[in-house]
């Protein structure tokens, strides 16, 4: 049985891995290790591992890399930590393959740790691009890492082999956050209300937002913004869900229980909703307002209407769903406005998402193990795209 080994560091990650994690644990095949990590282990942000043994899943690892500070500094040193940390356990578990996702610096920590280990990966959600963060080089990097590349979409995939990636190693198989709503059972409006605590009774905004991390001490003017312009939108409620340990990642959190406790009977915030919660209430939303991928990726399936602010997501490829303003107030009430308006809920009545039909999974896992049916040699070489083959002869 070939061990392969899945690394998770935030809420948002491993409810995009979940369905993959799961069929690793049911192959005949495979066993499955499970790495937690990051936010995940961190009282701040909600001690979240407890989501992912609540699940029936067995934690081999935890590792305590996050440091009680969201400044450059802070995170620079998270990341030397998790090197380490991740260098130890490789060194333990020894594992046949390393499947990471996305673009995180725990991502990006892990897999130098395992380049170094001569443990081949497997990146999932190469190839796309998030000009507004930091996370787009660490994306990239952990691109060139990697051995087996699993693309959200085909226009992905032709990124990844400009990378120098071989094409026979890259493969487009969809977004695995499109497998979780079709393979979950989501709540009724009434359990969801039940569940958080908070009734969904007028037209209700999910919003998540989280730093620009390119940008110098953008965070509190911004998110400033957006609250602004939610207290001019009429008749609404508000759920929100805090923002991620990047770089000022405080401060947004600071605002949203500030607000919230001046407008208690319109607003609730949560650090983590958890992924059927967090998916249930999409569903029941009028729209999705912040720059979280999850307005890109998933909001679409709901044929719900995203309000994309800033650039922290530019760069991806959007459904018709997405509405694209400035982090400014006017800019934001505007888009907001749209959003939640009838004309433009049924102009979208039957947009499809681009990033898949909710089997990414089953892809993923048919081909890892074509990979780990036959040797791996690690590559050497960089597959010229203009030339049709590799610098150094590589079949």
């Amino acid at each position: 049985m070939k061990k392969i080994c899945v690394i998770t560091g935030t809420r948002a990650d491993y409810g995009l891995l979940r369905p993959l994690i799961n069929k690793i644990k049911e192959d005949s095949e495979f066993t499955l290790q499970l790495i937690a990590t990051g936010m995940h282990l961190s009282p701040e942000f909600g001690l979240t591992y407890s989501e992912i043994e609540g699940d029936g899943l067995h934690i081999d690892e935890k590792l305590e890399v996050l440091l009680s500070s969201d400044s450059s500094v802070g995170i620079s040193k998270s990341m030397g930590l998790a090197m380490i940390s991740f260098s130890e356990v490789f060194d333990r578990l020894k594992p046949d393959l390393l499947v990471v996702l996305g673009d995180r610096y725990e991502a990006f920590a892990a897999v130098s740790a395992a380049v170094v280990a001569k443990l081949p990966v497997a990146h999932l959600h190469g190839g796309e691009t998030t000009e507004g963060a930091f996370d787009e080089a660490f994306r990239h990097s952990i691109t060139k890492m990697s051995y087996l590349h699993f693309t959200s979409m085909e226009q992905y995939r032709q990124r990844v082999i400009q990378l120098g990636e071989h094409p026979s190693r890259v493969f487009s198989v969809g977004a695995l956050g499109v497998d979780s709503i079709m393979q979950l059972r989501l709540y009724e409006k009434e359990e969801l209300e039940d569940a958080i605590g908070f009734k969904l009774d007028a037209k209700t905004l999910l919003v998540t937002y989280h730093p620009v991390t390119l940008e110098k001490s953008t965070a509190e003017r911004q998110f400033t913004e957006l609250l602004n312009a939610l207290d001019k939108v009429k008749d609404i409620k508000i759920i929100f869900t805090k923002a991620n340990a990047d770089t000022d990642g405080r401060i947004i959190n600071e605002l949203v229980d500030q607000y919230v406790s001046k407008n208690g009977e319109k607003a609730v915030a949560f650090t983590s909703m958890g992924q059927v919660r967090y998916l249930s209430a999409m569903k029941y939303s009028s729209a999705v307002v912040g720059n979280s991928s999850s307005g890109i990726l998933e909001a679409p399936s709901f044929r719900v209407p995203t309000v994309n602010i800033g650039d922290r997501q530019k760069g991806r490829v959007q459904a018709k769903s997405v509405i694209n303003c400035t982090p400014r107030e006017d800019g934001i009430l505007e888009a907001i406005n749209l959003a939640i308006s009838e004309d433009f809920r049924e102009k979208i009545r039957t947009i499809d998402n681009p990033y898949g039909d909710g089997n990414a999974a089953l892809r993923i896992i048919q081909e890892i193990k074509k990979c780990l049916n036959q040797e791996i040699i690690l590559k050497k070489t960089f597959y010229d795209i203009h030339e049709n083959k590799t610098m150094q002869g590589e079949k």
